[in-house]
């Protein structure tokens, strides 16, 4: 059976380097994310399939598998050898208009749109999408406190960055920048985090609100 082959067409910033993410984001008050975006990293990687052809009806389906590159992400068959990360999610669309990845995700691929007439084959087309991807085996830089992943979720560990700005970075403290806060507790507002607060980080989702205390 054919693999299907993604080709990376390049990332923002930082181009085609699988690293741990740094999400950025900006304070009000304290520091939250601006408008709940976040710059795209090396866990943010666009991609674009050359063959739609392959082990599922979807590029990149829940549950299919994919190998790393430093160029390229394939297709594969998840008991491959070659098999590195798992998808978890998969929504068509940008990812800033689509759901959130779940908290764990690794990183992101995003997948370009392509059109069954510009398909080699012609045997189907792929919509533009993005697929929330989890490595088969550790490290996992989307774990609570693992300095990396698409979101920041409780667990995880922030320094300062300058320009009022925080990034994520490993609580271990074996990462480039050693942490200075830790998100404790998510809550749907500022006001239900606990006093010893002493930064707010936007997470997104049903409870928005990040407590961090310094570490």
């Amino acid at each position: 059976m054919r693999a299907r082959s993604a080709v990376g067409v390049g990332c923002a910033l930082l181009g085609l380097l699988i690293t741990s993410l740094t999400g950025c984001q900006n304070p009000s008050g304290a520091a939250e994310e601006e408008d709940g975006r976040r710059d795209r990293t090396a866990s943010e990687q666009q991609v674009a399939p050359n063959r739609p052809a392959g082990y599922g009806a979807v590029f990149l389906g829940v549950d299919e598998c994919s190998s790393f590159g430093t160029s390229s992400f394939t297709e594969v068959s998840c008991t491959s050898e070659r098999a590195a990360a798992r998808v978890v999610a998969r929504h068509d669309g940008k990812v800033g208009d689509g759901p959130l990845c779940p908290g764990t995700t690794d990183f992101v691929l995003h997948i370009s749109e392509q059109s069954r007439t510009s398909d080699e084959d012609g045997d189907g087309a792929v919509p533009q999408g993005y697929a929330c991807m989890r490595n088969l085996t550790a490290p996992h830089p989307g774990d609570p406190g693992g300095g990396g992943g698409p979101r920041t979720i409780v667990g995880d560990c922030v320094y300062g960055s300058g320009d009022g700005e925080v990034r994520e970075t490993s609580c271990d403290g074996k990462g480039k920048r050693k942490p200075q806060y830790k998100v404790t507790k998510s809550v749907g507002a500022r006001a239900d985090c606990p006093l010893s607060t002493a930064l707010y980080v936007q997470l997104g989702g049903e409870k928005p609100v990040g407590c961090a205390r310094p570490v």
